[in-house]
């Protein structure tokens, strides 16, 4: 993959990244380490979902100005999370940062060519068009199921909707009325996306899943609330 580290001059901006977080004690310092070391103006805004590992108690001798740490009183899910940070962006453009080490902060400013080029309002990174880890053939079943229904649904030609590496401009994404707690979260945000018919770029990126013994939370079972999400959405908002 190309890595573009050497924005133009004229890109001066903001970068907001949102990480959500739930019991990611053994990712996270590292996750943040990566994220401060980007050539960017940066704010990272952590969310901590009610976490009982560990995270909290880390997160809690954290002084950094850059950093914002908000700290559920109860756990609400990954959709939950995004939502809380929402009213705390001040950025001009947000990325989604999950905790674990599956997405590389490597990859922002690629993320962020299309944004700032006006070519995109969204960027989506796509596990499907680069280097990656191989999937489980039943997990790449249900992710080809679920591309196909997002297609016909809205329209258009994805190949990763489930992808949680997502760059927005940010008067964008605050805008977007954010409804599910949980990993209904990424068919609610793309149904809301295409349906404002909003310019969407699709981009490779690298991604190194790791297995349920190692902390992995999205399941088969989140298949059916994406199917009910990307067929709810298209209707109702």
């Amino acid at each position: 993959m190309t890595h573009v580290k050497n924005l133009s001059p004229m890109s001066r901006f903001k970068l907001s990244i949102i990480i959500p977080v739930y019991n990611e004690i053994n990712t996270l310092p590292q996750v943040i380490e990566r994220v401060l070391d980007q050539p960017f103006d940066l704010e990272i805004i952590i969310v901590d979902d009610c976490s009982t590992d560990g995270t909290q108690d880390y997160l809690k001798r954290i002084l950094n100005p850059n950093i914002k740490i908000i700290f559920h009183k109860e756990n609400q899910g990954k959709g939950g999370a995004i939502r809380t940070a929402q009213s705390h962006v001040s950025g001009d453009f947000v990325i989604i940062q999950d905790a674990d080490l599956e997405y590389q902060p490597e990859e922002y400013g690629h993320l962020l060519v299309p944004l700032l080029s006006g070519q995109a309002d969204v960027v989506y990174g796509s596990r499907f068009l680069d280097t990656h880890q191989a999937f489980s053939f039943w997990n790449f079943f249900a992710n080809k199921i679920l591309n196909l229904l997002t297609n016909v649904l809205y329209n258009t030609i994805l190949t990763d909707m489930e992808c949680g590496y997502k760059a927005f401009r940010a008067d964008i994404f605050k805008a977007i009325r954010i409804k599910s707690n949980g990993f209904d979260l990424e068919p609610e945000l793309t149904a809301k996306i295409f349906k404002q018919k909003l310019k969407v770029v699709e981009i490779p990126i690298t991604y190194f899943g790791r297995s349920y013994s190692e902390g992995k939370k999205i399941s088969w079972r989140d298949f059916f609330p994406a199917v009910r999400a990307l067929i709810k959405y298209r209707f109702v908002d």
